[in-house]
């Protein structure tokens, strides 16, 4: 069954299904300074929107629960932060060992969250050179029992658990018994997400794609759309 399809069975029953959403690359277009970033008025109020008609909306965030929601602007979002590992009671112990090795870093743009770290370099005046330093990082950082993971232009550093915006889509569906979902990411980690959808009655992947995303998140995807602005287009469907 091709994606659009699927949009009209899932806006068909909207009671009955969720909407989980990224936040950066997704709802709010990607800046150059993270805590910049915003969710424009009119897909804020789309959001609104779907909230009074959808049973479940929430977002699921590489940021903290608490920053995504002041970036999306809207008070009581259900969010689930920092990739899903706000729901593992064991990340908390990892704190002390991800600080000491963020101490050991001389990185000027590092974004320091309490479970996870990211290392941005999209204003780096050479990229290249960026990466290849932030591939030494990611190296020791796997050596001190963390897990490295590269998005777009970031190096996220986390403790070593089962948590992931999977976990966290898994969780939501469970809490709430819905059995349809659709999901819509912009980013390598965005692919857990996705797979979590699998057998489900009915899962909607979309990608939200850039030229900065993974073509893996394409492939995986049931529809593809150009970017924030053409999100906000497909939940205006909705």
């Amino acid at each position: 069954m091709g994606g659009s399809d699927d949009l009209r069975r899932l806006a068909a029953e909207p009671d009955q299904a969720a909407l989980l959403l990224d936040v950066d690359g997704v709802l709010a277009p990607i800046v150059a300074v993270p805590s910049e970033a915003f969710v424009p008025p009119e897909t804020r109020a789309e959001l609104e929107r779907l909230r009074g008609r959808y049973g479940l909306l929430a977002c699921i965030s590489g940021r903290a629960g608490d920053d995504a929601r002041r970036v999306v602007g809207i008070d009581d979002l259900v969010v689930v932060g920092e990739h899903g590992l706000e729901l593992e009671p064991e990340a908390a112990a990892w704190r002390g060992r991800l600080e000491a090795f963020v101490a050991t870093l001389d990185w000027d743009d590092l974004e320091r969250k309490p479970l996870t770290a990211t290392l941005h370099y999209r204003r780096h005046p050479h990229p290249n050179e960026a990466l290849v330093l932030l591939e030494q990082v990611a190296e020791r950082a796997r050596a001190a029992g963390l897990v490295p993971r590269f998005g777009r232009k970031v190096l996220e550093l986390r403790p070593p658990l089962a948590a992931n915006k999977g976990t966290a889509v898994a969780h939501l569906l469970a809490q709430s018994g819905l059995r349809r979902a659709l999901y819509a990411g912009d980013d390598t980690t965005d692919l857990d997400a996705f797979r979590a959808l699998s057998g489900l009655e009915l899962g909607v992947r979309v990608a939200v794609a850039s030229n900065e995303g993974p073509p893996e998140l394409r492939d995986a995807a049931d529809v593809v759309v150009d970017g924030p602005a053409a999100l906000l287009v497909l939940l205006r469907s909705l």
